[in-house]
């Protein structure tokens, strides 16, 4: 599974973005989707997540403010972000991870990642 990230920019704090992965496979055929972020100096953090029965997990601050999605025409899976803050500035990932593994303890080495888009937030 191939996945590429877009959407990430620059912007000021309480504004809003949509982060976009397309998936080379259907998304249907993923059973859970979701993004992680990087920021510098910090761990890695399962931000968002979907299950293909629409489930849904997101992280205590992102709550409320973070939607996750998926398109399974497009094959795509959507973060839309809005009233950002300077705390949500990172490198977004969007994974999949391989079959019986979990999206909580997802990593680059065995399951499935994209290149990244960064989103940075100014105040």
């Amino acid at each position: 599974v191939q996945l590429v990230e877009s959407g990430g920019d620059l912007v000021q704090a309480g504004e809003s973005l949509r982060l976009t992965c397309v998936s080379s496979e259907s998304t249907e055929r993923i059973n859970t989707m979701g993004w992680y972020r990087q920021a510098p100096d910090k761990e890695r953090e399962l931000v968002a997540a979907l299950v293909s029965g629409g489930t849904t997990y997101y992280a205590n601050s992102v709550k409320g403010r973070f939607t996750i999605s998926r398109d399974s025409y497009k094959n795509t899976l959507d973060l839309q972000m809005t009233s950002l803050k300077p705390e949500d500035t990172g490198m977004y990932y969007c994974v999949a991870p391989r079959s019986g593994h979990s999206i909580l303890w997802a990593n680059p080495e065995d399951d499935y990642w994209g290149q990244g888009t960064q989103v940075t937030v100014s105040s």
